[in-house]
């Protein structure tokens, strides 16, 4: 599957995107305030496309000026979640490389993927969720409709041993039509 914006492609992540993968979450302020640990060389980032990034409905986002991709965005139905959502539900998780950041690039990507989520893949509701502290998450949630639902504490993250503040929100089909008309 592969979608596309104004500016941006998303699809699969491939093994040859290691490299460019690597340039971007092996900076320090990429993946923990998201949860995760930095990449600590481009065979780390391949394991990662074979094992996480290669997870369904999970997409490279790729400039369509360069055809590199720059970040990450996925779609977690149901018990791909970690917060328990049912089949009719899904949770996006995203981030993007530091160089890119301020340009509009994730809430564009949010919204092509809630768009085909409730349009294509028949949804009810999408949740979000932002870390405590990272108000650039908050602000894309913001943005692309998401409504503040509650906070959970004591998350554990893909940091090993560490556990987090998070802060979820949602978007109903009915309110994302309603702001979309």
């Amino acid at each position: 599957m592969m979608l596309e914006t104004n500016r941006l492609i998303l699809r699969p992540w491939e093994e040859s995107d290691a490299e460019s993968l690597f340039q971007y979450a092996s900076h320090p302020d990429v993946g923990p305030i998201a949860g995760w640990a930095v990449h600590t060389s481009v065979e780390n980032s391949r394991e990662i496309i074979k094992t996480v990034l290669s997870a369904p409905e999970t997409y490279a986002v790729v400039l369509k000026e360069s055809g590199q991709p720059v970040g990450s965005i996925g779609l977690m139905i149901g018990k791909a979640s970690n917060i328990g959502l049912p089949d009719s539900e899904g949770e996006i998780g995203y981030w993007i490389g530091v160089p890119y950041w301020g340009r509009g690039l994730i809430p564009e990507a949010v919204r092509e993927l809630i768009r085909y989520g409730f349009e294509d893949l028949k949804l009810n509701k999408i949740w979000c969720g932002y870390f405590d502290g990272n108000e650039k998450s908050k602000r894309v949630q913001e943005k692309c409709g998401f409504e503040y639902h509650h906070t959970a504490y004591n998350v554990p993250c893909a940091i090993e041993g560490l556990l987090r503040t998070e802060h979820i929100t949602c978007i109903s089909k009915e309110e994302w039509q309603a702001r979309n008309r």
